[in-house]
């Protein structure tokens, strides 16, 4: 959770080759996090996380990408602070350990596993359009009420 002066990261996690929709979602989510002085963390490739760090790079946004390989030009040019993780798809338990809160956006296998390990940690976990696998995911259709919801969570908590 963030401490006194700390902005709150917001990480968003996502598929790579989400359904067409949820580009638009991701987008105005990332806007949204963006207009609220909040940093974005991500996964910095394509997909979601391109969708998410362009809607916040186009509103001023602080974004974050942490990468799975050893080639920081791979993140999407979306991202201001790509982070080498040389992990693999381990680096997910990064994404969600470094989030003060998570917005999970569609279904893929690696969103899964972000949702599992933030259950795990009891990290506090909003979903727009995801898997359905606990009661403890907060579901919301609205990208600004996820964010605004999200926010009034990381300070509720904090």
């Amino acid at each position: 959770m963030p401490f006194a002066g700390r902005k709150i990261i917001i990480g968003v996690i996502g598929a790579s080759t989400p359904e067409r929709k949820l580009f638009q979602i991701a987008e105005e989510v990332g806007k949204e996090i963006a207009l609220a002085g909040c940093v974005l963390i991500c996964g910095g490739l394509g997909g979601v996380m391109e969708a998410v760090a362009k809607g916040a790079k186009a509103n001023n946004g602080l974004t974050i990408g942490i990468l799975p390989g050893n080639d920081s030009s791979a993140a999407n040019n979306y991202i201001d602070i790509p982070i080498v993780s040389g992990m693999g798809e381990a680096r997910n338990i990064v994404i969600v350990k470094s989030s003060d809160i998570l917005i999970a956006i569609g279904k893929g296998y690696g969103t899964l596993s972000e949702i599992a390990f933030a259950l795990k940690l009891n990290k506090p976990l909003i979903g727009i359009e995801t898997w359905d696998v606990s009661p403890q995911i907060i579901s919301f259709k609205d990208p600004r009420k996820a964010v605004k919801k999200a926010i009034e969570l990381v300070r509720k908590y904090s």
